[in-house]
């Protein structure tokens, strides 16, 4: 890993260390994949300091920028799963940091 994860220096560091959580476990899904359950555990502490749709999208444009993963692409296919679910997305063709 050579970048740097997005975050706010108006977030308390407990909010910051479960930004990360999240952002890692997108990492996750694509190095070796998570269950659906974990990964939403972590997302829906994510909504609660970064509740706002735009302040979530640049956050996750900012991460895809820095690492080649799609925060976007691993929360629809967590969506569209089901509990139980194993979530996995193939790392081809990704653009890694800059």
């Amino acid at each position: 890993m050579g970048y740097s994860y997005p975050f706010s220096y108006d977030w308390s560091t407990k909010e910051i260390i479960d930004v990360i959580k999240f952002f890692t476990a997108v990492e996750t899904v694509y190095e070796r994949g998570m269950r659906r359950e974990e990964l939403m555990d972590v997302y829906r502490r994510f909504k609660e300091i970064v509740p706002s749709k735009s302040e979530e999208n640049r956050l996750y444009a900012e991460f895809e920028k820095e690492s080649g993963y799609s925060s976007y692409a691993v929360m629809k296919r967590a969506k569209e799963a089901k509990n139980g679910d194993w979530i996995r997305i193939e790392p081809s063709g990704l653009k890694r940091g800059r």
